[in-house]
């Protein structure tokens, strides 16, 4: 299935019904008062969190989303029928927007938890709800209220615990799919993942975690180039940061500092989050160069940065990897700052 991040929508929920002006005429009543009926409400319009789906593409070509009227009163105090709600199920994560009014409707994160984007209309009083002792016969009901017309724009923010970050050709998918199930696209050229995959890790028996591998960045995404700005979102609900540098890589500090400025130039609290960094492809390094690492890594990086060589092909470093991850994301569920449970 393609995975569709963003979506736009025409959302509509239904008017109420209009009150009723009815009065009872019976068999040797003749004077029956008024027994006209309230409306109905109109139905809502909801987006709610279905854990089984991860992409938007069901809503793509489902643009108009329309809820029932309400049904007007009836005699005999009948209340008409309220319209029938719609509710669209989306991943978790999903974020509403009312484009008119240029702000957040708000989100759904949790599975079965439900937003509204459009309240129905209420239904109007009928003429039986305006009987007083001054006005027995009151002639005059209540039309219901109008419903809402919105045009939202829904955008999926992929929930992980540790987001993989890395220029084209990292090895993020090898990486991905060495520590877990996830079996994303990989070849030798760049933008391979073109979508988010997100892959359960496991380490022991009750700790896990999920990380989602994101699309390479490149100098300059946070204007527009390469993939642009279009994935750079789904960093913002990590509570870990997985910044993979290969070891081939000339300039290996410039390089980490080049994903730095693209995510501080997107949203600068993205440099408030956890980090660790590993220095993938140390396969292809002899023994003795191997050996050297430690103060090769200390000298491009520092102290200030926690780093660890990996090979995923040769599965080295992997075991330590994905415990030093758990620490981290162990640490933020206890602040609170974890997107998944």
């Amino acid at each position: 299935m393609k995975f569709v991040d963003h979506v736009q929508i025409k959302v509509r929920s239904g008017d109420g019904g209009a009150g009723a002006v009815h009065f009872r005429r019976e068999k040797y009543v003749p004077r029956g008062g008024p027994d006209g009926g309230d409306g109905g409400d109109g139905g809502s319009v909801f987006i709610e969190a279905d854990e089984n789906l991860y992409t938007l593409m069901d809503l793509r070509h489902a643009q108009h989303q329309f809820a029932e009227d309400g049904a007007p009163g009836g005699p005999q105090t009948a209340t008409g029928k309220t319209g029938d709600d719609i509710v669209m199920r989306v991943p978790p994560g999903t974020v509403a927007h009312d484009e008119g009014a240029g702000t957040p409707i708000g989100e759904v994160t949790a599975h079965g938890e439900r937003l509204t984007l459009a309240e129905g209309g209420q239904g109007g009083q009928g003429n039986a709800a305006f009987k007083t002792a001054t006005n027995q016969a009151p002639r005059h009901a209540q039309d219901g209220t109008p419903g809402e017309e919105k045009q939202v724009t829904l955008e999926l923010k992929l929930l992980a615990d540790v987001g993989l970050v890395g220029l084209p050709n990292a090895g993020k998918s090898t990486l991905i799919s060495a520590v877990s199930a996830a079996e994303p696209e990989q070849a030798e050229y760049p933008f391979t993942t073109l979508t988010p995959s997100l892959g359960m890790v496991y380490v022991g028996e009750e700790a896990s975690f999920v990380m989602a591998d994101l699309p390479g960045i490149i100098e300059g995404a946070s204007e527009g180039k390469g993939l642009g700005t279009r994935f750079l979102r789904h960093i913002e609900r990590n509570a870990v940061l997985l910044f993979l540098i290969p070891v081939t890589t000339k300039d290996l500090a410039g390089e980490l500092e080049t994903l730095l400025s693209e995510l501080r130039a997107h949203d600068p609290a993205l440099l408030e989050k956890p980090r660790v960094v590993a220095v993938s492809k140390i396969d292809v390094l002899s023994e003795d160069e191997r050996a050297l690492l430690p103060e090769i890594l200390g000298e491009a990086f520092g102290e200030e940065e926690l780093v660890l060589p990996v090979s995923s092909v040769a599965q080295i470093g992997i075991e330590q990897l994905k415990r030093t991850l758990w620490e981290h994301v162990a640490d933020a569920r206890g602040a609170g700052q974890a997107t998944v449970g």
